[in-house]
């Protein structure tokens, strides 16, 4: 019974195996993938079969010969399923549905008080609903549901505390999962916008990455190599939460001072409004005056890029990546935002943690989020041995 049970679990491994190669380097060959893992031809022949006949994968015709038979080609059958991604902000929900390479198919943002629970529930409740409506016929339907949430969740998918949503102790995902009985994670959104950066964006390539969501609040996301760091008890990350005022102003997390009181794009439209004295001032006016040269506006952004760069400056010297992303709308901002943010890194920060850095703003702007939602809820279908291990 022994040694069945460990025959069981090799299979089940090399199945794993091979899926991803064919997953992340298709198309390709049976023969190519017995030489990249060492599988024999007749393992591998054997695996993806029963992958063809999940319809997870696809013969689509002979390839190139390098000598001999042409080798029969195998695709990734992106279309066997769709998840679906949801960016939780404090006032609007943006989600997407995707194939299971990422492409996306519907996509949506409504407003929405997030601030008051059961008025978010409802309103993530109605944008899921629509997405699954949306999702065209496959094999495995909709196969997750990923949604990004400024605070902490634990394992159990509870969101433990949001301070700029008000929420504490909220179990989302059991709520979610008993609505439409399709699995569900809950994830902080600036970890999953490094996951969609890593894997959708401009950083594929960074050994460390940090990516840092600018929206209400501030927090970043940290990939080490293709992981992502969560420290000890999964709470890293909260960088919108370090001093850069010791006696400044009160934040909702019980600190002085912190960055994101005074670098978020809720401070820069709070500061805006105070400046053109109106208080229906949003981000989008306010770029449309920098895009005219319009004196105040210009101010605004350049004092702006220099309360980003002191945080900046914090997160070279305590972590030393090669790679930190600025995320969300305030990525629009760019043009005006990025020579006083130098100036500042460059006059702060260590000189040999700074020499090797490349500072970029997200070339996927406040999609990253609900891409990297998306693709923490399909690594979580593939790493399910119920959907094609079994």
């Amino acid at each position: 019974m022994k040694q069945t049970g460990d025959l069981a679990l090799m299979k089940k491994i090399n199945k794993s195996i091979v899926m991803e190669r064919i997953r992340h380097e298709s198309p390709t060959s049976r023969a190519r993938i017995a030489e990249k893992t060492g599988l024999t031809k007749a393992t591998v022949s054997s695996l993806v079969a029963e992958l063809i006949s999940s319809d997870l994968v696809e013969e689509i015709g002979a390839g190139q010969s390098r000598g001999g038979r042409k080798p029969m080609l195998l695709l990734f059958n992106c279309s066997a399923g769709f998840a679906i991604g949801i960016d939780l902000g404090t006032d609007e929900i943006t989600s997407i549905l995707t194939d299971l390479n990422g492409r996306i198919v519907s996509e949506s943002t409504v407003r929405s008080d997030n601030t008051n629970v059961d008025t978010a529930i409802s309103a993530l409740k109605a944008c899921i609903g629509d997405l699954i409506k949306q999702a065209p016929i496959s094999r495995y339907g909709v196969i997750g549901i990923g949604v990004g949430i400024p605070g902490f969740s634990d394992e159990q998918g509870n969101i433990l505390f949001a301070p700029n949503l008000g929420w504490e102790n909220i179990g989302l995902q059991a709520i979610l999962e008993a609505e439409f009985a399709i699995p569900v994670v809950i994830e902080n959104e600036a970890n999953v916008g490094a996951v969609g950066e890593k894997r959708f964006g401009s950083s594929q390539a960074a050994a460390s990455l940090v990516y840092v969501s600018i929206g209400a609040g501030i927090g970043t996301g940290i990939m080490l190599k293709e992981e992502l760091y969560r420290g000890a008890f999964g709470y890293s990350g909260e960088m919108g939460h370090i001093s850069i005022h010791h006696d400044g102003k009160p934040c909702r997390c019980g600190n002085l001072g912190c960055w994101e009181l005074y670098a978020s794009e809720h401070a820069l439209i709070q500061e805006a409004r105070a400046v053109y004295r109106d208080p229906t001032l949003d981000l989008d006016t306010l770029l449309k005056y920098a895009q005219a040269k319009e004196t105040k506006a210009l101010q605004l952004f350049t004092q702006h890029g220099r309360y980003l760069g002191i945080g900046i400056v914090n997160i070279i010297n305590s972590l030393n990546p090669d790679r930190i992303i600025i995320g969300g709308r305030l990525a629009l901002a760019e043009p005006w935002l990025v020579a006083s943010m130098i100036e500042v890194v460059n006059k702060r920060s260590l000189p040999y943690p700074r020499a090797h850095l490349s500072i970029q703003f997200s070339t996927l702007g406040s999609k990253a989020t609900v891409l990297g939602a998306c693709s923490i809820a399909i690594s979580r279908f593939f790493s399910s041995t119920k959907v094609w291990v079994e």
